[in-house]
């Protein structure tokens, strides 16, 4: 176990992607587990030198104050006798053991603790190499469809596509290639388990950094995404360079670079819009298309009162709301959306109200003063006495069908 074992790991390193070093350790801890099984033995170590190949076998014990346990553990004064310098927490090699003790049934107990190892050693290297990547953009291949999720190969491991993580709009086949966003990595007895998602708005923001250079760069910074996904996007953009329009550069020329984003979405409209440090702005372009007269910012209670010409309401709300709602979720504030003419019927409604009660207020003065001063007509002239109007006799109700209600009418009987 010379040169065959050094190639044997240099082919190793290179198909499970386990580093060299890694492999050595683990193979030095596999022989020293299968030595460590027989009793009395619990103090075998084991060492390989890389480069040769050869593997030494040797009884070493750490230095200690005090033994609490003597098959592993050695004195000071005793270490010395073997390590003229040694000192607590040294290793001190007591016994060199010939390779020929090592019999049949422990290179048997070796060799399955080895490849469990390795197995260990190339699921730890997996999982570092794709923990590494929560918040990036993996591509994989389809390699099937199960009822609750779509199963991904993307090299060395594969990743699980929810169906809850999936947009509405698209449909998938065996072999085809799609891009998704690493949501979380865990450990699992049967590897790294990739938990991946298309519906995030992380996803919507990687596609942006890889279609314009702008953003890849930071020239351009996308500050907010409110998504429904397979439905309808906002993206809030700003520049960080001067000169440069966040907005123009984002969508592309003609709408190049949108329309790559839009593609890779199987359709979902986005609306790109620039953001501003003005909460009353920020929130007027977020609800575009839509042409906003004003906006009144209520600081205390986080409000945005939205005025909006009366053809722009509905265009303002959206279908079922989701304009108005992309818009909250953009800017952060909850929005009130009214059309003009609701604020000026409103404003007209409150005018009426505060006459009519003036008026009530006037005629409750004018009640409460004595009768001589409402008599008063002058100071020199008396108050003109108008006699009363007399009354008119009332009229005589009339009686319908009144001969028929007479008794001499009704009893008269012809002779």
């Amino acid at each position: 176990m010379s040169r065959d074992f050094v190639g044997a790991l240099l082919q190793l390193n290179a198909e499970k992607g386990v580093s060299r070093e890694q492999l050595i350790r683990t193979v030095e801890e596999a022989i020293q587990s299968a030595y460590r099984r027989s009793p009395g033995d619990e103090d075998i170590n084991v060492r390989i030198d890389a480069e040769s190949g050869k593997v030494r076998v040797f009884r070493a014990r750490l230095v200690v104050d005090e033994v609490d346990d003597p098959t592993s553990q050695i004195t000071v004064a005793d270490a010395r006798a073997y390590q003229s310098d040694a000192e607590v927490g040294d290793l001190v090699e007591t016994e060199q053991l010939d390779q020929e003790a090592f019999g049949r049934i422990h290179a048997q107990t070796a060799k399955q603790v080895v490849l469990q190892r390795l197995h260990e050693a190339e699921r730890n290297v997996v999982f570092d190499e794709y923990a590494s990547r929560e918040g990036e953009l993996i591509t994989g291949t389809v390699s099937r469809v199960e009822p609750r999720a779509m199963i991904l190969d993307v090299g060395k491991a594969e990743a699980i596509l929810a169906t809850t993580e999936q947009s509405p709009l698209e449909h998938y086949r065996i072999g085809q290639n799609v891009k998704a966003y690493v949501l979380e990595v865990r450990r699992s007895a049967k590897g790294p388990q990739i938990y991946v998602s298309r519906t995030h708005k992380g996803f919507l923001r990687r596609l942006f950094e890889l279609e314009v250079p702008e953003v890849h760069a930071g020239t351009v910074e996308v500050k907010a995404i409110a998504r429904e996904a397979g439905s309808r996007s906002k993206v809030a953009v700003a520049s960080r360079q001067q000169g440069l329009d966040p907005v123009g550069a984002t969508v592309g020329q003609r709408g190049a670079r949108v329309q790559a984003v839009v593609a890779e979405l199987s359709g979902e409209k986005i609306d790109v819009i620039e953001w501003s440090e003005d909460p009353s702005t920020f929130v007027a372009k977020a609800l575009s298309p839509a042409q906003v007269i004003e906006v009144r910012i209520d600081e205390e209670h986080r409000i945005a009162n939205v005025v909006v010409p009366e053809r722009m309401l509905s265009l303002a709300i959206g279908r079922e709301g989701q304009n108005a709602r992309l818009a909250a979720k953009l800017t952060g504030w909850r929005i009130d959306i009214r059309s003009d003419v609701s604020v000026a019927e409103a404003a007209k409604t409150d005018d009426g109200t505060a006459t009519v009660q003036a008026a009530d207020a006037d005629q409750a003065v004018v009640d409460a003063m004595p009768v001589a001063v409402v008599e008063t007509v002058t100071a020199d002239e008396e108050p003109a006495t108008v006699a009363p109007a007399e009354e008119a006799p009332p009229k005589p109700r009339r009686r319908k069908a009144a001969k028929a209600a007479e008794p001499e009418d009704v009893g008269e009987v012809a002779p």
